[in-house]
């Protein structure tokens, strides 16, 4: 599904892409794209890179991710007690 195009500093560029079935409506075709962009997070990617991000920003963001993973986590273990 994914297709190297470039070695950029050492990292790997993927373009998402599929494979149109025959008698595919576009508008199916391009449903399904747009949950192939969503699951391997290119949006998100590209957003987090529009701006320069100062590492204090970085840093803080970080933080936030990790505590809403841990009461995530705690809210599931509490469900399953």
């Amino acid at each position: 599904m994914d297709t190297p195009i470039s070695a950029l500093e050492g990292r790997w560029l993927f373009l998402a892409s599929i494979i149109v079935r025959d008698n595919e409506s576009f508008e199916s075709a391009l449903r399904r794209f747009k949950k192939v962009c969503e699951r391997e997070g290119l949006l998100s990617e590209y957003r987090r890179h529009q701006h320069f991000e100062k590492p204090s920003e970085r840093r803080k963001r970080k933080v936030l991710a990790a505590r809403r993973k841990l009461l995530k986590k705690q809210a599931q273990r509490a469900r399953y007690r």
